[in-house]
């Protein structure tokens, strides 16, 4: 059932400035690197100055484990793969960062960061990454953190009860169209439930932890490492939060518990992140701050995401006069000679537009193109089809455009990964809450090129359209 968002401002606000000198002491004792596992590239929505690695190979780990923060990412696009391709990554992911941190000689822990609308390959790549840390380092993980708070998209956590705001309403995401994801759907209304239904049993409801609002906001900071204390057999700890002073509480007593020995998994959305790794706050970037080089082209938009918040930014988008926009057919995917020729005809409009100085938006068709098979890994395999289509809207591009934005977290991915070719960016902060953008390296198609990861559930209807209109303000 809805509620009203008034009902985030009962609660007794919380002494911001006493619980930051707690916690930034905590941090400071903190010796161990965190590993953030990002399954789409939209995790690193809440940082700035981090690094993100979109591979795992020797040299790029050897490089994450020497650089001065205590925290980065790498980007595994699990969300765009089957369960064969997600455990495949993490097993060699969990080997190759375990042999990087030896070499280093640091200790590290692992972060999955997922959707904070909880789609995604849960337990699987939580399970498999506990395996192999313990096998690795010896070390026995006594819980799992469950944290899906995420204030810059509307999504809160209170009395287990995971919610999604829509303008002035929050719904419990098992409501949501989230909830009805083709391939990472569920019906549990709160989040014990959701962790029993998950794992199908194997962890129950009724033994869940639960860190409540009332205890946080109390700054019971001794309760709650009690609660973390008394964690085992890799039992899950549910984290309530309606603000990010909840989950600064909570990091204070996590760190705590763990200086006393006890050691978690984390699966999360990209809000504790931020605060486990002590990144400041800093002011939304303007263009000033993206623009490195100058250039008289267009910019590019590619749109892959379907969901309705998506098409409601996009018809915004609409209203912009001087913006070209270019439909791709993806009710054509399943055949395959007319799916190529729609995705040329498509290009050679967006390399007119670019040269001639106006930004292109290229979108897939707003209709359901997926059909319903009953496959969950056949449905998620022909999307990945239209989205390798997507990207490579800018990946076969021979003019450089003055920034690139790509909506929806698998489009996203592979725009930076396969297209750009990106092997290791910064991400320089965010355009809008909740909207990162990355700097591109030397080495990707287009250096130094503002890249603009946009997810398809984050914004309000006009906040595609303000992005854009940022990036296209020279002033």
């Amino acid at each position: 059932m809805s509620i009203s968002v008034d009902v985030l401002e009962r609660y007794i606000p919380i002494d911001v400035s006493l619980v930051d000198e707690l916690l930034a002491q905590e941090i400071k004792n903190n010796n161990k690197k965190i590993v953030v596992l990002d399954d789409d590239p939209t995790g690193v929505q809440t940082v700035h100055d981090i690094s993100v690695f979109t591979g795992w190979d020797a040299d790029s780990l050897r490089e994450a484990f020497t650089e001065e923060n205590n925290l980065f990412y790498i980007l595994t696009n699990s969300r765009g793969f089957t369960e064969e391709q997600t455990r495949a990554a993490h097993l060699e992911i969990a080997e190759a960062v375990d042999k990087a941190a030896k070499k280093s000689r640091r200790e590290y822990i692992f972060i999955s960061r997922s959707d904070s609308t909880l789609r995604g390959h849960y337990p699987l790549e939580t399970k498999l990454l506990k395996e192999c840390y313990e096998h690795n380092t010896g070390v026995h993980l006594d819980g799992e953190i469950l944290c899906p708070f995420f204030k810059e998209g509307g999504r809160f956590t209170i009395d287990d009860v995971h919610y999604v705001k829509y303008g002035d309403e929050l719904v419990p995401a098992h409501e949501t169209e989230f909830a009805k994801d083709k391939t990472f759907g569920y019906k549990a209304a709160n989040l014990p439930d959701y962790v029993e239904e998950k794992t199908a049993g194997e962890y129950k409801a009724a033994d869940v932890i639960s860190i409540s609002l009332e205890d946080i906001h109390n700054m019971d900071f001794d309760k709650i490492e009690s609660q973390l204390l008394s964690a085992e057999g890799f039992n899950k700890i549910i984290v309530n939060a309606i603000d990010y002073a909840d989950i600064k509480v909570f990091a204070v007593a996590l760190f705590r518990a763990m200086n006393a020995g006890k050691m978690f998994m984390f699966r999360t959305a990209a809000a504790i992140v931020k605060v486990m790794g002590g990144v400041t706050d800093i002011p939304l970037l303007t263009r000033e701050d993206m623009v490195v080089n100058e250039s008289e082209n267009g910019g590019i938009i590619v749109v892959g995401s379907h969901t309705a918040k998506t098409t409601a930014q996009l018809e915004s988008l609409k209203e912009l006069s001087n913006i070209e926009f270019i439909e791709l057919d993806a009710n054509l995917v399943s055949d395959e000679s007319a799916f190529a020729e729609e995705v040329d005809r498509c290009l050679v409009l967006e390399e007119e537009c670019i040269k001639a100085g106006k930004t292109v938006c290229c979108y897939t068709s707003r209709s359901l193109v997926v059909a319903d098979t009953g496959d969950k890994e056949d449905e998620l395999r022909l999307s990945v089809r239209i989205s390798d289509a997507v990207q490579s809207l800018v990946g076969r591009l021979t003019v450089t455009p003055s920034f690139v934005i790509a909506k929806g977290g698998i489009t996203s991915s592979d725009v930076g990964v396969k297209a750009l070719e990106v092997k290791r960016a910064t991400v320089l902060g965010q355009i809008k809450p909740g909207i990162p953008v990355w700097q591109t390296g030397s080495e990707s198609k287009f250096p130094q090129t503002p890249y603009v990861i946009f997810p398809g559930n984050i914004g309000e209807a006009t906040t595609l359209r303000e992005a854009v209109e940022e990036l296209m303000n020279k002033r």
